[in-house]
């Protein structure tokens, strides 16, 4: 669709839930810092609604969405909260300081959740719905009410609480897919239907919130924008509860690329797409899956021969979008010993990477230390070293030093040196195995209680001098994160690993007795 011809009526509003919903999943959380960051670029890249988070969650959550809602110049700002009177009250006030807020308010409205979460009658939760939207819209003119579970919800129970929301003042109404159970007939069906049945639905904008648990979220959303549906709700990446959201880059660029068949527009400026992934990626240390679309390192690489014949002949061949459209910029810049500072500049800001001051130098020395070590640098090992300078820029306990005994003698031990808080502190231990006998140094030195629930390792690249880079999952009582490290040493980017999950349970720690002090 081209600029000539694109009118109101066919808008997608994009509105990307990356710092609420994609923030639940487990491992995924970010600090208030990079909660800012990530919504200045989204800001920045045409997101139309950014919903920043839950403020009645977390003092934490309160914070990031009052400071995004006082920093944002272009997006609407949202909350999200639930029905009760307290939480609407408490979004209102985070989002007040916003030029253009929203309050989203959510209901479960299926016979399972009314029964077993709400342990309420279906009269009972219809003047919920009445009441949550007259009490938001007492704040704002911009309302959206979510009914939660809405694929399994009876559709004639569901009409009447549309029709309420409606009535009461929501001016968007969502039905989200929230355990990802439709299909996308389906979901077709189920807008058509209560865009005819409803009254009052055309006062109201419908919006689309899929979840991935049958691999069908971004097809189901894209169906429902077939149905009228002109507001689609999604994260960077597809993170999220369980299998994750819509991905709002596979959303951007369907619509883009398909236009014939998809003729819809949104305000994204695709362009941002990859350097959007980079930094979501890089804040909740959640790698992109090599074949994920569009940002994925795959999305634009070919290795069969008959592949790169067909690309050398015509790019159309085999590529349906060109890699620069979505911010995959082609460069024959070379990296090596040899390159200078501004050479590693040019090279970050086409990975789509703007480093501060101090970052840059600290990424600029150890990326000369890894040219000394590894004959080839690909864009690859640049990336795994930024993404992990941007992970570490905070901690408190960094790595120093690492010297490990192994073989087959036995027994494997190690040394460990660490910074913590500006002291250097040393300890050896042994170990069933060299990494069991670096993580055990670590809990001499940092005793806790968390449980190793996930340790990964794979080759950035490929070569027997190839960065490791290590994925760590810790898990302290209900709470779970992860991090990464990345070194041509598995056991140095091991201990990496490890401490950048440790630091991240420290801060949260902080973080919780901070409030309960507070309070």
């Amino acid at each position: 669709m081209t600029a000539q011809n694109q009118s109101e009526k066919d808008r997608v509003v994009i509105f990307d839930t990356t710092l609420r919903d994609g923030e639940q999943c487990p491992g995924a959380t970010m600090t208030h810092d990079e909660k800012l960051e990530v919504a200045e670029l989204l800001d920045q890249m045409g997101v139309d609604v950014i919903e920043a988070g839950f403020p009645i969650a977390s003092e934490g959550d309160f914070a990031a969405v009052h400071e995004i809602a006082k920093r944002a110049r272009n997006s609407v700002i949202c909350g999200l909260s639930r029905a009760a009177p307290k939480d609407i009250d408490r979004c209102a006030e985070a989002i007040k300081p916003a030029a253009r807020k929203r309050i989203h308010t959510f209901l479960s409205t299926s016979p399972v959740h009314m029964k077993y979460k709400l342990q309420k009658e279906p009269h009972e939760v219809y003047e919920m719905v009445i009441a949550q939207v007259t009490r938001a819209r007492s704040y704002t003119d911009d309302v959206e009410w979510s009914a939660e579970d809405g694929t399994r919800t009876e559709h004639d129970f569901l009409c009447r609480c549309v029709e309420a929301a409606i009535k009461a003042g929501a001016t968007t109404i969502n039905i989200p897919d929230t355990v990802g159970y439709t299909v996308p007939e389906e979901y077709y069906a189920l807008f058509k239907m209560l865009r005819e049945k409803v009254p009052n639905a055309d006062k109201a904008v419908f919006s689309a919130h899929c979840h991935d648990d049958l691999g069908m979220a971004v097809a189901n959303s894209l169906a429902a924008a077939k149905a009228g549906v002109r507001q689609i709700e999604c994260t960077i990446n597809g993170i999220g509860e369980r299998a994750g959201n819509a991905a709002l880059e596979e959303i951007v660029m369907a619509i883009k690329t398909r236009n014939d068949v998809l003729p819809f527009w949104t305000g994204v400026e695709a362009t941002m797409l990859t350097r959007a992934s980079k930094l979501v990626s890089a804040a909740t240390s959640f790698p992109v899956q090599y074949n994920k679309a569009i940002v994925g390192r795959n999305a634009f690489a070919h290795e069969s021969g008959i592949h790169q014949d067909g690309m050398l002949k015509n790019a159309q061949t085999y590529e349906i979008m060109t890699p620069e459209s979505v911010g995959v910029k082609q460069t024959s810049l070379v990296m090596g010993k040899h390159s200078g500072r501004h050479a590693f500049v040019h090279k970050l800001e086409d990975l789509g990477y703007k480093l501060s001051g101090n970052q840059l130098e600290d990424a600029f020395v150890r990326f000369k230390a890894l040219a000394d070590r590894k004959k080839h640098i690909y864009d690859e090992d640049i990336e795994a070293l930024v993404d992990e300078e941007i992970a570490t820029a905070q901690d408190r306990i960094k790595l120093v030093s690492l010297t490990v005994i192994a073989g087959t003698m036995g027994p494997q031990s190690a040394t460990l040196t660490l910074d913590m808080d500006g002291t250097h502190k040393t300890v050896q231990a042994t170990g069933n195995g060299p990494v069991d006998a670096t993580f055990n140094c670590i809990k001499a030195l940092i005793p806790h209680e968390a449980v190793l629930e996930l340790y990964q390792v794979h080759a950035v690249t490929e070569g027997t001098d190839a960065q490791a880079e290590v994925s760590v999952r810790l898990a302290q009582g209900d709470h779970a994160v992860t991090s990464r490290g990345a070194d041509p040493d598995t056991l140095v980017a091991s201990a990496k690993a490890y401490l950048g999950a440790l630091n991240k349970l420290m801060a949260r720690g902080a973080r919780m007795h901070a409030q309960h002090a507070a309070q």
